[in-house]
């Protein structure tokens, strides 16, 4: 399994627009291969707003397999030259290639 992982600082007051963002459907959903899209909110930032976003895939090929398709590759050129949001501070992204998954007591 591999993890995207996608973490965005916005000035206070803006996270609900970063996950809506993130909420929509999209191409993304119908690509094989994905598990699952979570977006979350830091409750304990207080200066600014953390938003992070997890997007689980089976494995490393499903992801690249993502990366190179027409519809993500037209989402990149439709949105070459705009200017990120105002109030996005920071964006980062982290990948993780998952090698334990332990589940709990109520996983099973």
């Amino acid at each position: 399994m591999l993890i995207q992982q996608r973490t965005i600082i916005v000035q206070p007051g803006n996270s609900d627009n970063v996950v809506e963002r993130f909420s929509k459907e999209g191409p993304l959903d119908g690509m094989e291969g994905l598990i699952d899209v979570t977006v979350m909110v830091n409750k304990r930032s207080i200066e600014t707003e953390e938003v992070v976003v997890f997007i689980r895939w089976e494995s490393e090929q499903a992801w690249k397999n993502w990366e190179k398709s027409p519809e993500h590759l037209a989402g990149h050129r439709n949105s070459k030259g705009q200017e990120r949001p105002e109030y996005v501070i920071s964006s980062n992204v982290s990948m993780f290639d998952v090698k334990k998954v332990r589940p709990g007591q109520f996983g099973k």
